[in-house]
């Protein structure tokens, strides 16, 4: 592995494991329930939300942990972050039909806004 490698591990390992650790609550809470549930010693009320699930998925599993991890990754490697000059990237204006930068747009102090409508 290379430098740039490992940076990117160890800057995005906290946040998997927090991750990791918020899987694995909630099927600690899930068993919990089930283990509950059948001592006894509650009773599910009709107002009480499943926490479950299903009864065989489980959320803390490897593939869920290769999910995370991906999404971590892309999540740290996209070209906007909040706080951060926004990219400038091409749109296409609508009543020229023309592709041009989005900061080409600006005016003066002018905020920009741009609204992403449904052609539907």
């Amino acid at each position: 592995l290379g430098l740039l490698s490992i940076t990117l591990c160890l800057m995005l390992l906290p946040r998997f494991l927090l991750a990791a650790v918020m899987l694995w609550l909630l099927d600690f809470l899930c068993i919990r329930k089930k283990v509950l549930l059948k001592m006894g010693e509650r009773q599910e009320s009709p107002d009480d939300p499943p926490v479950c699930v299903s009864d065989s998925n489980k959320m803390f599993t490897l593939e869920s942990l290769r999910a995370v991890w991906h999404g971590q990754k892309l999540d740290f490697l996209k070209s906007a972050h909040l706080g951060r000059p926004a990219p400038n990237t091409e749109v296409v204006l609508v009543q020229e039909r023309k592709q041009v930068r989005i900061l080409d747009c600006v005016k003066g102090k002018r905020p920009l806004i741009l609204n992403f409508g449904s052609c539907s």
